[in-house]
């Protein structure tokens, strides 16, 4: 069952950890990719400096700032992609990147494997799942090309959380717990 928008209009931290067992889906052509979210990370506000949103409002940030349920996609040191998910409500940015995923079936064939595919990096993901900044904007709630799926109910016990990563330069914003991952 496709993930429709009032679930993306709840506070960031919550759909962060919300995500967490739901599946990202990505359809190119006839062949389908199916992952297992397992890591997430909040982004929220102006005043969160590890947001791209701190700096105001841009080209760039401006599907931040737009509707929840939008994929919001950005290219890191010029080579990597980067999925977020906008949330809450329109006119406030805020978004949740997807950091990692697992995937328990060939891609493109549908068998299951032995051994899950981790793609433990929003680049790798990415790269993995042909997401890239032409899926930027896209309303992921429609189910066309990119969307998330429910999926498995991950128990509290098994949600651990932490600093986000890479934030180095966001003063006392990188001491923020908005790290949310299963912990298998």
């Amino acid at each position: 069952m496709i993930v429709k928008k009032p679930f993306y209009q709840k506070n960031t931290l919550a759909v962060a950890k919300n995500l967490l067992g739901c599946f990202l889906v990505r359809k190119i052509g006839k062949k389908t990719i199916r992952g297992m979210i397992t890591e997430t990370e909040a982004y929220v506000g102006e005043d969160d400096l590890a947001c791209h949103a701190s700096r105001g409002r841009t080209k760039r940030t401006e599907t931040m700032y737009g509707e929840a349920g939008r994929a919001y996609i950005y290219m890191i040191y010029g080579i990597y992609h980067c999925l977020n998910v906008v949330t809450e409500k329109k006119g406030f940015p805020a978004a949740v990147l997807i950091r990692s995923v697992k995937i328990f079936e060939r891609p493109m064939s549908g068998r299951k494997t032995s051994d899950a595919i981790e793609l433990d990096g929003p680049g790798k993901l990415c790269g993995f799942m042909k997401i890239d900044r032409e899926l930027n904007g896209l309303n992921i709630s429609l189910g066309k090309r990119l969307w998330i799926e429910k999926g498995i109910k991950t128990s509290a016990k098994n949600i651990r959380n932490s600093k986000r990563i890479g934030i180095d330069y966001a003063r006392h914003c990188r001491h923020y717990l908005w790290r949310f991952y299963i912990q298998f």
